[in-house]
């Protein structure tokens, strides 16, 4: 796309025509907020929170320390190059490196998601290209005003950091409000479905627009609304509302991106340019230099805190993928000439990073992933198995950290889930469906999923339209969903078998639905696990088969048909005691038994994924 720019505007001044120039005002308040709405609406929470602290030592101190090592050397480059750069002072070297050290957002999704990095990493570096937002904004107006003041007390560094303070929190306390405005509102439109993505783009917008007003950072307003909003708004929305979101979101973003990468290099041909070799490479230098050492002294100081630790590969990929873009372009252009003598070469030096960083890094970094073996991203579907094994282990850590009197962000997860149930989705969620527990939730909407991609699949093109169906697939689902939610008409033997397929989902997971609030009905259950661990680990099976539905037939035992009815604990009755000694030891031997195969069931056989992996994601 800047190839593409550089040649519109090149074309544009060989007819004489003057290129257009990206205007900071026009970038800031139409191309930037769509590409941070989608990336906060479609944000990985889970991911996020438990990587907060880390994208927080990048995204602050990291970007603190490139902004004073870049101007503070820069600084000495200009006092020692001689008379065309001794104009230059502290305040606007110091002012230049805040606008350079932050890494751009729209630069790193751009090449991020296509290299399909793992998770991990893309969380981290694309974690610090939202939340530095905060320190430029400060930074930025905070030498633009010492500039024109032109002293600097104690109170104003004071002053300074209050502000950082202000400027971050502020916007995502503006963000968080608009985002339960939206889920609030969305609880009453349920006759008017055509609405909905309409409320979910104007209070985004909205939010941006109140923290732009009020000096706050709009990218961390944009990120806390779409955050806090979409778990409520799913909730509450139409099926067709939800894909409209998604789509429009994806489609908008990518105009942005693409006008955005254009417009730049329109501008770099339409653009007033002082080009001073001394200043361009130093900079250049000195912003590659100061990012490798950030990322390796943070890094060694994190990993005495991480669980799991970053290696030197993922270190360079963090350090490689510090992309520039339009955001330090934008930034530079809206300074003043008067305040600023040396600004075009400021807009030189920034265009030159932003090629380097954009060409030469984000050009070479799919090689270097592949040639480094660094792990990528493994594109897997989300099942209920994995959901149920996901809510064990936090139930069973946050009890784990009550037992050791350790509160850790597993407990205070824990008290936010619990707020959120038992006030929040009260307000926020129309219906039934505030109370409805998150597993089934989620069942509920895989469910919808694959019964459309089955559709979708081969629902027409196996049987013939001349044969309509009687029964509507609104009868085989758990509840009756709305009318634009209702599904196409299938044929007799297909919707059989999407019947079958149904039928038999709901019992497995009813299974493991039945199992998993058996392991959480007491609190004390951590210990009696531990202590049975200790005690004899040889007494738990390695594996527990579960009955096949579809092949086994009446030749099951009776051990089988009881474990058909899922997993229960039954205690033997004192009026049916045997007289064989043997039987008595063996009935009383079950309970135990039977908790010990619940503790260390690790879910469905081999044979059983293979037969799940037509209809489970």
């Amino acid at each position: 796309m800047i190839v593409v720019g550089l040649l519109v505007g090149g074309l544009m001044k060989l007819v004489g025509e003057i290129p257009p120039v990206l205007e900071s005002k026009i970038f800031f308040l139409y191309l930037l907020p769509p590409i941070i709405l989608d990336a906060g609406y479609f944000l990985p929470i889970r991911q996020f929170t438990e990587n907060l602290g880390t994208i927080l030592m990048f995204a602050v101190v990291g970007t603190l320390w490139n902004a004073f090592f870049v101007g503070g050397l820069l600084y000495g480059v200009c006092q020692l190059e001689g008379h065309r750069l001794v104009t230059v002072d502290l305040l606007s070297c110091l002012l230049f490196g805040s606008i350079i050290s932050a890494v751009d957002p729209v630069a790193v999704l751009a090449v991020f998601e296509e290299i399909h990095i793992n998770e991990l990493l893309h969380i981290l570096v694309f974690g610090e290209s939202l939340l530095n937002d905060a320190v430029t904004v400060v930074l930025y107006h905070l030498f633009e005003e010492y500039s024109s003041v032109g002293s600097i007390t104690v109170m104003d560094v004071f002053l300074g950091i209050v502000c950082f303070l202000v400027v971050s929190l502020g916007g995502i306390v503006v963000g968080a409000i608009y985002g339960i405005l939206a889920a609030f509102t969305s609880r009453f439109t349920s006759h008017t479905r055509v609405i909905e993505p309409l409320f979910v783009f104007v209070y985004s917008y909205m939010a941006y627009l109140s923290a732009e007003v009020f000096h706050l950072s709009g990218i961390m307003a944009l990120i806390a609304c779409g955050a806090v909003m979409r778990p409520y708004v799913e909730a509450n929305i139409s099926h067709k509302s939800h894909t409209t979101i998604k789509y429009f979101l994806k489609m908008w973003s990518s105009v942005s991106d693409t006008l955005i990468f254009i417009f730049l290099g329109v501008s770099t041909v339409a653009g007033p340019h002082e080009w001073n070799w001394t200043f361009v490479m130093a900079t250049l230098i000195f912003c590659l230099v100061a990012r490798v050492l950030g990322v390796v002294g943070l890094t060694f100081v994190i990993n005495k805190f991480r669980i799991v630790k970053l290696t030197s590969k993922d270190q360079f990929i963090i350090a490689y993928g510090g992309l520039r873009g339009a955001i330090a372009f934008s930034l530079v252009y809206l300074l003043k000439t008067e305040h600023f003598p040396m600004r075009n070469m400021f807009l030189t030096a920034i265009i030159t990073v932003i090629f380097f960083t954009v060409f030469v890094q984000g050009m070479t970094i799919r090689p270097l992933v592949d040639l480094l073996a660094v792990k990528k991203k493994q594109e897997t579907k989300r099942s209920i198995n994995e959901e149920i094994h996901t809510q064990f282990l936090d139930h069973l850590l946050t009890g784990i950290e009550d037992i050791c009197g350790h509160y850790g962000h597993h407990h205070w997860k824990d008290k936010l889930n619990r707020f959120n149930k038992k006030y929040v989705k009260k307000c926020l969620i129309a219906g039934e469906r505030s109370k409805e527990p998150q597993l089934i939730a989620f069942y509920h909407k895989m469910e919808m999923k694959q019964a459309i991609e089955l559709v979708e699949s081969g629902g027409g093109a196996k049987f013939p339209s001349a044969l309509p169906s009687t029964v509507s697939m609104q009868n085989i689902q758990p509840k009756k969903p709305p009318q634009d939610r209702a599904l196409p008409q299938l044929s007799k033997a297909r919707e059989e078998e999407i019947r079958k397929i149904l039928r038999t989902n709901l019992q497995r997971t009813r299974q493991r639905v039945s199992a998993h609030h058996f392991l959480f009905s007491n609190c004390s259950f951590c210990i009696s696990f531990i202590s049975v661990i200790n005690a004899d680990q040889t007494k738990f099976p390695e594996s527990v088969n579960m009955v096949d539905e579809f092949g086994k037939k009446g030749s099951q035992s009776k051990a089988s048909k009881e474990e058909e009815g899922g997993l229960t604990m039954k205690v033997p009755s004192p009026t049916n005691q045997r007289k064989d000694k043997t039987a008595d030891e063996d009935n009383d031997k079950e309970p135990q038994q039977r908790l010990m195969r619940c503790l260390s069931d690790p879910g469905p056989t081999a044979e059983e994924e293979d037969e799940d992996e037509a209809f489970l994601p």
